[in-house]
């Protein structure tokens, strides 16, 4: 008598299709129930969005490559807990877009880093690493303390935030979302970041991180 399973195993397209099948099950019933529970659709207690500078330099992070070299995603481990600060939970995260988790640290995790040094020591690190942290191989960015902002997308930045984030935004005492930035903070976005450096809309950014659990 032939093994029940032989036939799947020794054909390519149907080991195939059962094992597309197999994971996609499994997948269904791990991320699905993700989808509903308030711990991961539902911001935690403190949580602020971005200022509009702080925007700006979240957008600098992701486009100098930061994300590349620096996690922001503290395990629940005491290794971790003890040198970065709390765990990271889902709710500091669900008006992220895109999330900047990473995987990889070439340098420390910056989950936690605002308000653990001064804009001052930030400015230098960027400037010149090795000039706060001899042992660095971190590149550094000058280039962010010439170039100035011009804020034109600014305000383009804040709506669609407010897009993306329109299901999973504060509620008002009905029950309906509160949009992340108002009428005027989208009016006034321009103005807000008009004039600033690229290296301040960074530090901005930086100093933000972590401040809802701390």
């Amino acid at each position: 008598m032939k093994n029940k399973h032989e036939k799947v195993e020794k054909s390519v397209g149907l080991f195939f299709i059962f094992t597309i099948f197999a994971i996609s099950i499994g997948g269904l019933v791990e991320i699905t129930p993700l989808f509903f529970q308030k711990e991961t659709t539902q911001p935690v207690e403190n949580l602020r969005p971005y200022t509009a500078l702080e925007l700006e330099g979240r957008d600098i992070y992701i486009r100098e490559g930061c994300n590349v070299c620096h996690s922001q995603m503290i395990r629940p481990f005491r290794a971790e807990t003890e040198r970065y600060g709390h765990y990271s939970v889902a709710g500091e995260h669900v008006w992220e877009h895109p999330f900047l988790w990473g995987s990889k640290r070439t340098g420390p995790d910056l989950a936690r880093v605002g308000g653990r040094y001064s804009d001052d020591w930030h400015r230098a690190h960027l400037i010149d690493p090795r000039s706060v942290v001899p042992e660095s191989n971190m590149p550094g960015f000058p280039w962010l303390a010439e170039n100035t902002l011009d804020g034109n997308l600014t305000a383009k930045k804040l709506e669609t935030f407010n897009f993306l984030t329109r299901n999973r935004s504060h509620k008002d005492e009905d029950g309906k979302p509160i949009p992340l930035y108002s009428a005027e903070d989208i009016k006034n976005a321009k103005l807000a970041v008009k004039g600033k450096t690229e290296i301040d809309a960074l530090i901005a950014y930086l100093q933000s991180l972590g401040h809802a659990l701390k």
